[in-house]
C-alpha cells in the first residue's frame, strides 16, 4: 500500500513539475513589452500589482522572450474589470516581434473580448475561426483559457468548454478588415504574447503557464 501511494505521489509530482509558470507573480522577468512609454517606471501597457499581471496606461504587447513554445498547453487565467475588455493571447509568432504587427500578422491571436461576433469573440483565432461556444464568465470573475498547440492544430477551451478546434491547414475566411491578421501558414512553435488593446478596461492575469504535451 505504501509503495503504491509513493508511486502515485511520484507520478503526480512529475506531472506537476512539467508545468512551467511563465509569470512569476512578482515582476516581468522573462517578458518584454513592445513600445516603452518614455520616462515611465514600468513597461508601457503592463505592470505587476498584488501578484497580478495587469494592463496599465498605454497600449502594447508583452511577449515571453526565453523560448518559443509548441506542442504544449498554455494556461491563462484572467479577469476583466468591466465588460469592455479587449485583449488576447498571441501564439506561434515565428520571430522575435519588433512591433505589434509582427504578433498580429505573423502569429495568431486567441481573442479575449466578450462583445463582438462569433468570429471575433473570446477563444477564437481572431477572424479565422468561428466560436463553437461562448462560455466566458462576466466581468470581475476569473476565466481559465487553455490553448493546446498540437503540431499545427490549435484547440482552445474557455472554462473547460471547447471554443476552437482548428487543424492549422484548412481554409479560413479571407481577410475583410484592415486590422484583421494577414492569412498564411503559421509555424508549429513560436513566441507567445499577451495584448493590451485599449484602456477602457483593466485585464488582470494571475497565471500564464505551459505544460508540454506527452
Amino acid at each position: 500500500m505504501i509503495a503504491k501511494l509513493s508511486a502515485f505521489v511520484l507520478v503526480s509530482f512529475l506531472a506537476h513539475a512539467q508545468t512551467q509558470q511563465l509569470f512569476n507573480g512578482k515582476d516581468l522577468d522573462g517578458w518584454k513589452a513592445i513600445g516603452r512609454q518614455e520616462g515611465a517606471p514600468l513597461m508601457a501597457g503592463f505592470g505587476v500589482h498584488d501578484g497580478l499581471l495587469e494592463t496599465t496606461t498605454g497600449k502594447g504587447v508583452l511577449w515571453y522572450t526565453k523560448r518559443k513554445i509548441g506542442n504544449a498547453v498554455i494556461k491563462v487565467v484572467y479577469k476583466m474589470s468591466n465588460e469592455r475588455g479587449n485583449s488576447g493571447v498571441f501564439i506561434r509568432i515565428p520571430v522575435e516581434p519588433q512591433n505589434e504587427d509582427d504578433a498580429i500578422n505573423k502569429g495568431i491571436e486567441v481573442q479575449i473580448d466578450n462583445r463582438d461576433d462569433d468570429w471575433h469573440s473570446t477563444g477564437v483565432l481572431y477572424s479565422m475561426t468561428k466560436a463553437m461556444a461562448r462560455p466566458y464568465k462576466p466581468a470581475g470573475e476569473w476565466n481559465t483559457m487553455e490553448i493546446t498547440l498540437d503540431g499545427l492544430r490549435t484547440i482552445v477551451k474557455v472554462n473547460g468548454v471547447l471554443v476552437t478546434d482548428y487543424d492549422g491547414v484548412s481554409p479560413v475566411p479571407e481577410k475583410k478588415k484592415s486590422y484583421e491578421p494577414d492569412r498564411g501558414p503559421r509555424p508549429v512553435e513560436g513566441y507567445i504574447a499577451v495584448q493590451h488593446h485599449d484602456e477602457a478596461c483593466v485585464i488582470s492575469f494571475k497565471e500564464i503557464s505551459v505544460t508540454p504535451l506527452k
